[in-house]
């Protein structure tokens, strides 16, 4: 399928603006859409057929004029499509900007935020799960763009038990906890999130074999 070209959106842009009771016209000085009515400030429109950097930045130099900007483009197609409109939406809220879809195969105009100065919501779970992630772990493991490839504190726990167990043999779920300072080991190799543990018996865990190279793996590394 071709991309749409930026002026299918003018008519059901358009036309949902005269709907609200604005008079239109398009192309005015730098702006794509100009709607005015009565007193009311200017409402500017830019069009693309997909968000960029270009059109962010297109809108915000429109707020020279006025704080009513809006960016329209295309609605999405699929789950990866809305996800990535969402994304593209939540910046247009923290640039004050607007957000419309437009549906060309009927001009359906979608309103997905309006302009207007936003102030973000801070979340106290994610700030304690991020805290809480700093103090946890052990130094400083990584080295920033490590494409997903991340050392977590619970990975480091992981290794700690795994190391113990390397060394020990199989051990009670407390006793491996008391040796290694890891509170949560019997929970961690009950879930066995990594694969490196197996219960021996009830109660009791060892290393799997996937378990003994991990180990061998990180002490080489060391």
């Amino acid at each position: 399928m071709s991309k749409p070209a930026e002026t299918e959106l003018y008519a059901p842009v358009k036309s949902w603006l005269e709907g609200l009771g604005y008079e239109v016209k398009s192309e005015v000085g730098p702006a794509d859409v100009v709607a005015l009515r009565g007193d009311d400030a200017p409402v500017i429109v830019e069009l693309k057929a997909g968000f960029s950097l270009t059109l962010l930045q297109q809108a915000v130099a429109r707020q020279a004029v006025t704080d009513a900007v809006y960016v329209a483009v295309p609605r999405w197609a699929g789950k990866l499509g809305w996800r990535a409109f969402k994304g593209n939406v939540g910046l247009c809220k923290r640039l004050g900007l607007g957000v419309l879809s437009v549906r060309l195969k009927d001009g359906l105009v979608q309103v997905h935020a309006d302009p207007g100065p936003f102030q973000p919501r801070k979340s106290k779970i994610k700030s304690a799960r991020l805290l809480s992630e700093f103090a946890r772990r052990d130094g400083d493991p990584n080295t920033g763009g490590t494409n997903g490839k991340i050392v977590t504190a619970y990975r480091q726990d992981a290794e700690k038990l795994a190391a113990c167990l390397a060394q020990q043999g199989p051990m009670r779920g407390a006793a491996l906890a008391k040796a290694t300072g890891v509170k949560t080991a019997t929970r961690m190799m009950a879930i066995n999130h990594y694969g490196w543990f197996e219960r021996v018996e009830r109660g009791v865990y060892g290393l799997t074999v996937q378990g003994h190279t991990a180990v061998k793996g990180t002490s080489d590394k060391a």
